[in-house]
Formats: C-alpha cells, structure tokens, sequence
C-alpha cells in the first residue's frame, strides 16, 4: 500500500532503497525556505542498521502489511529459540541476536506474537508482563519502608530489576517485558 512521505508514523513498516525499515520516531519539520518535510528515523530489518531520511509530501513510500501470528515458545538451542504455530502446529526457529535482550524472559509455554513479511520473522511481542522469582536480594533494613526506595534484586533469570524494599528472596513478582520494570508482587 503506497502513503505519502508525510503521513509515516512511528512503528509503520515500509520498503525503502530495497529493504525493509521501521518508523522509530517521525517529526515534521517546516522550514522557513521550501517545503515541509518528515523527519524519520529508520531501523533496517533485520540487522538494525539505521537510517535518518526526509520524505516530503509529495514522496510515495510503500507501506508493507505484515502477518500476524500467535506462537507458543518452546525451548533454546544453541543461538536459536523455537516456537510453534498454535493453529498448525508447525516449528519455526528464531535467532535469538533477533528477540534481543527479551530472550531472558522468554518461559516455556509463553504465547508470543510474530509478525513476518513474505515468511521472514520482522518482530517478536512478548506478554505485557511476565511472572518471575526473586533469588537474590538485600535484606530490609528498618525504617526503610517509609520512603520510597527501590533495592536491587537478581531474578531466576539472571536479570537485575529494581524492586521496592518489601519484597523478599523466594517472592514472586510481576515484571513490565517492556522497560523491565516491577509492576507488582504476586499474592
């Protein structure tokens, strides 16, 4: 579907110069001298090369429309994560330098979105929140509480969060997957 340079927001797939980008962030920009123009900033897809581009107005991009499917994960091996089609049953292998610093919270059974282009994976979306155990942390000290500190903790999964100062070792806890943020202790 071709738009107009101008009409490009954040998170729009297109085909630019022979390949596949994402819109990061967008900023229109009218000078006092010429016409105005979108800024965007590009991430190439796959290798996440990027790119700053000015697209005017009268520019036509080709937005891209991407499959959407359900995947359920199911084990790592080596450099590769596995995930099966819920509807087909079908396997697919991912690599894992593609999920980023996410591949930590991946857990057996997790249901996670893949959108792919012509059957190459382009994005992975995981849960909003995912549970977790906390296995290492510092003990409470009293009268702690009452301001509003946080306290390093080590999660099952090797990641380092913050967590407010009442949560214990051997807690479950809900983690945001999107800045890897404590979102609340599980009862």
């Amino acid at each position: 579907m071709k738009i107009n340079g101008n009409e490009i927001k954040p998170g729009n797939i297109i085909q630019h110069n022979d390949a596949i980008w994402v819109a990061v962030k967008t900023s229109h920009v009218k000078p006092g001298k010429g016409g105005a123009f979108a800024q965007v900033e590009l991430k190439k897809i796959p290798d996440g090369t990027k790119l700053n581009e000015r697209f005017r107005a009268s520019e036509t991009v080709e937005r891209l429309r991407l499959d959407n499917k359900s995947y359920q994960y199911l084990y790592t091996e080596g450099n590769l994560a596995s995930f099966m089609d819920k509807e087909t049953y079908e396997q697919i292998e991912v690599s894992l330098d593609f999920i980023g610093e996410k591949t930590a919270l991946l857990q057996d059974g997790m249901d996670v979105e893949i959108e792919s282009h012509e059957g190459t994976p382009i994005n992975i979306a995981l849960p909003d929140q995912v549970t977790l155990i906390v296995k290492e942390t510092e003990p409470t000290v009293k009268g702690q509480t009452a301001a509003a500190s946080y306290k390093p903790a080590i999660l099952e999964n090797g990641l380092r969060v913050m967590v407010p100062p009442f949560v214990q070792t051997d807690e479950k806890i809900i983690i945001n997957t999107e800045d890897l943020s404590y979102v609340k202790r599980v009862d």
